[in-house]
């Protein structure tokens, strides 16, 4: 089907990503992609594993100092990815 309208590919993705309603996935990725920025590298070294899933972020440490440490920071470091988000994507935080 051929559009009159020439639309920019900015707005083609725009149209995809609302189409088949992958904002919030790409919200999630976006949100393990900053975690170096967001912790620092020595965090973000001792970091097995990080995923989203249902809104909670599940961080996977190698480091039992850093994993307290973090556990006392769950919910400055929650209102922190979820700025950097731009919107409330992680509701939760649970550090293994």
């Amino acid at each position: 089907m051929r559009r009159n309208k020439t639309i920019t590919i900015g707005e083609a993705l725009a149209d995809l990503i609302r189409e088949y309603n992958l904002a919030p996935k790409l919200r999630e990725a976006s949100v393990i992609s900053i975690w170096e920025d967001l912790t620092g590298k020595v965090i973000s070294a001792r970091t097995k594993k990080i995923f989203i899933k249902d809104g909670v972020l599940h961080i996977y440490l190698t480091s039992p100092v850093v994993r307290n440490e973090l556990m006392m920071l769950r919910e400055s470091l929650r209102r922190q990815v979820n700025i950097k988000a731009g919107a409330e994507a992680v509701r939760e935080i649970v550090v293994h």
